[in-house]
């Protein structure tokens, strides 16, 4: 790909991003649970956007996950990340997010983040 396509895409993203951001909102009883990917791992975060502060988060580089997604692709991998952020919200008496994909596509590891949280309890 050349330079001016990977700048165009990664435009339309942030503007997708930003669109949907300035609709979402978490509060203490619903945060936000943000996911972003990059072209080696995935990160996800539980935000409270009424103080600004983040609960928790889980990524590809947990240290409790680590020898869990090794020799496993990475949208096996997603799908753990995705587990992982659901048992830390529950430890922290959170059911319910609002689900912030900051402007990726609902496909591929995406999803399997989302798939993986709601097999392990969490809501949206």
């Amino acid at each position: 790909m050349r330079k001016t396509q990977i700048k165009k895409r990664r435009i339309r993203r942030k503007k997708r991003a930003f669109r949907t951001r300035s609709k979402l909102t978490g509060t203490e009883d619903r945060p936000r649970l943000c996911v972003t990917r990059t072209s080696r791992h995935i990160y996800a975060l539980l935000a409270n956007d009424t103080t600004g502060k983040t609960i928790t988060s889980a990524s590809t580089l947990s240290p409790e996950i680590k020898d869990e997604i090794s020799n496993k692709n990475k949208t096996e991998q997603a799908k753990i990340v995705g587990k992982l952020i659901a048992e830390r919200a529950k430890k922290t008496n959170i059911k319910k997010v609002i689900f912030d994909r900051h402007g990726f596509k609902f496909i591929g590891r995406v999803k399997a983040l989302a798939d993986g949280a709601r097999e392990a309890g969490l809501k949206f």
